[in-house]
């Protein structure tokens, strides 16, 4: 009977090609227990290594294509700038020697710094194979730069560490003659999908068999072009229940874990997410960024926090350099971030958001904070790229400017005043009031005005952003709407938005406090649940039961006075409170005294 059976049963896990199959299939827990996955953005562009200040130094191919100035620059060190982009870009393999890699020292490193899972860039938009890639027999790391297969020696040290490996694969390509990205039709990419991006996937699958999928490229494509739900349901049946895929598979994609990019991450309840960054602000190494584009380990630390009290969790990008080497400054904040999880990761790893005894979800307790803006000569900011103040966050927050057009009036004549963001913003000149909410299928979003060329003209610009993809733009033209430029004007604001003083996550029955000021002689927390006489709280990473009393309000109060003031001393970062129980008796031995 078993052995009838056993057909039947495996027939019956098999996922079909479509959205409401592969929906029906569960994500595999490991991936919502795990937390911290560590990416890996390395290739040929790690050889010059450059971007704007706050570029991504991996989209140097694409540079080269619009003869970004700045790249070819830095590029004419390196190669033949007079060459076409292929062949430019081709010539840095004469550079990427890997010489001082260590695949096992990566995988060490990553370990030690609490990641679960591993994120390798196999392929990105350049189409550069990081392995001896059959359909890229001549553009790949075997045949030549460093002359090592990067996906197979960095799987078996990944696997060897007892992490996870997971794969990001770009869909489309910049400089594959099958369909040139961005510059061929969208509608063009049939072939190269056929031909080419589907046996390629396919081949990678099946030689590495990853825990996970991150694919990439896909904002121009539906899902349709690109056979997503196809190829999604091959993978999840050639590697089993482990499996899991992300979100970008082309537009009408209902399925796979979120990827928020460079936000303070989303609530979110029907699927997993994990937000993905870098420690600064490249994924590929730039090493034109600045010192203030790097999280300091405070704030990496206290962010991954949030991110996982409101139930998701965080991959986070590391860029080494052409020679193998991870820089000295990420691998001081995985350290760190490593170091902090050694003694609060009970907190994290398998959490979820903490739910009140009411069923409310209260992942953090914030306050309102307000801030004047550095004064700016235009509004044109996005978030990843300059926000107008390095303390804010990148969500949830409003601004206010007000500006004047100047230093001199502008030329006279009729101008078309736009304005865009994500989310809304609002503009008011004189007696007009422009509003935009990206959300909207039209938008009163453009106004005409006549300036005499005597008189300046103020401006009051409103703008709120609730999550994801923050951007400001307040642009004018003078040509009838043919091209715009940002409004110069003596701006000036000021930013409100809520600071984080804790969040909490649970496990089990237990209750975790995360305070991300480090605490006195006492803890006063408002708006607690009711904990019953005999509750058990303590601090992670000292030893000895906390007194605690409180009000009928749920404000509770924590005694630390009798705490081993050098086992305090020796936390940072975050202090996480545990309330054993959720609030219920505790067992005799640690009953409250």
């Amino acid at each position: 009977m078993l052995l009838l059976l056993s057909p039947l049963a495996a027939r019956a896990q098999v996922v079909e090609p479509t959205w409401q199959s592969l929906n029906r299939r569960s994500y595999p827990q490991w991936f919502s227990d795990a937390k911290l996955g560590i990416f890996v953005h390395w290739g040929l562009y790690s050889v010059p290594a450059y971007a704007g200040k706050e570029g991504y130094g991996e989209w140097l191919y694409k540079g080269l294509m619009s003869r970004d100035s700045g790249r070819m620059r830095v590029m004419s060190y390196y190669a033949d700038t007079t060459l076409p982009v292929r062949e430019m870009y081709g010539q840095l393999t004469r550079h990427w020697h890997a010489e001082l890699w260590q695949p096992d020292e990566w995988a060490q490193m990553f370990r030690d710094a609490g990641a679960q899972y591993v994120m390798l860039v196999t392929k990105h938009h350049d189409g550069y194979s990081l392995w001896d890639d059959p359909y890229q027999p001549e553009w790949n790391s075997v045949v030549s730069g460093p002359h090592r297969n990067i996906v197979a020696e960095l799987t078996e040290a990944v696997r060897r560490a007892g992490l996870r490996m997971c794969f990001y694969y770009s869909l489309p390509e910049w400089s594959n003659p099958l369909h040139r990205w961005t510059v061929d039709p969208n509608d063009s990419i049939g072939r190269y999908v056929e031909q080419y991006m589907i046996p390629q996937f396919k081949a990678l699958v099946s030689r590495y068999r990853p825990d996970a999928i991150f694919a990439d490229g896909d904002w121009d494509f539906s899902s349709e072009q690109l056979h997503s739900t196809e190829l999604i349901a091959w993978y999840y049946n050639t590697v089993g229940d482990k499996a899991i895929v992300n979100d970008r598979w082309g537009s009408g994609t209902r399925h796979g874990f979120r990827t928020p990019e460079y936000s303070a991450g989303i609530n979110v309840t029907d699927r997993p997410w994990a937000e993905c960054r870098g420690i600064g602000r490249s994924f590929g190494l730039n090493r034109n960024e600045d010192l203030s584009g790097y999280l300091t380990a405070t704030a990496l630390i206290q962010h991954f926090c949030e991110l996982v009290a409101h139930g998701g969790g965080l991959t986070l990008n590391v860029g080494p350099a052409a020679d193998g080497t991870i820089p000295l400054i990420q691998q001081e904040r995985l350290q760190a971030l490593g170091k902090w999880l050694q003694v609060n990761g009970e907190a994290i790893y398998g959490s979820r958001p903490y739910i009140t005894p009411g069923g409310v979800v209260s992942p953090c307790q914030r306050t309102r904070t307000v801030a004047m803006l550095p004064k700016s000569n235009t509004i044109d900011f996005d978030w990843v790229r300059n926000a107008p103040l390095k303390s804010m966050p990148v969500d949830n927050f409003e601004i206010q400017w007000e500006g004047v057009t100047g230093p001199t009036p502008p030329m006279a004549g009729d101008y078309i005043i736009r304005i865009e963001g994500d989310d809304e913003v609002c503009l008011t000149l004189g007696s007009d009031t422009l509003y935009y909410n990206h959300a909207w299928a039209e938008n009163n979003n453009r106004a005409t005005v006549h300036l005499d060329g005597n008189s300046a003209l103020a401006l009051n610009v409103r703008y709120r952003e609730k999550d994801l993809e923050a951007a400001v733009h307040v642009t004018w033209s003078r040509d009838g709407g043919r091209t715009f430029t940002p409004i110069y004007a003596d701006w000036h604001g000021t930013a409100t938005w809520e600071r984080t003083l804790r969040c909490f996550t649970q496990k089990g029955n237990d209750l975790y406090i995360v305070e991300f000021e480090r605490p006195g002689l006492s803890l006063t927390l408002p708006d607690m649940p009711r904990l019953q006489k005999g509750t058990a709280v303590t601090l992670l990473g000292t030893t000895g039961i906390i007194k605690w009393r409180q009000k009928k309000d749920g404000t509770l109060t924590l005694d630390l006075s009798r705490l081993d003031l050098k086992e305090l001393n020796a936390l940072d970062h975050a202090w996480v409170f545990k309330i054993e129980n959720g609030g219920r008796p505790a067992t005799e031995k640690s009953q409250n005294k």
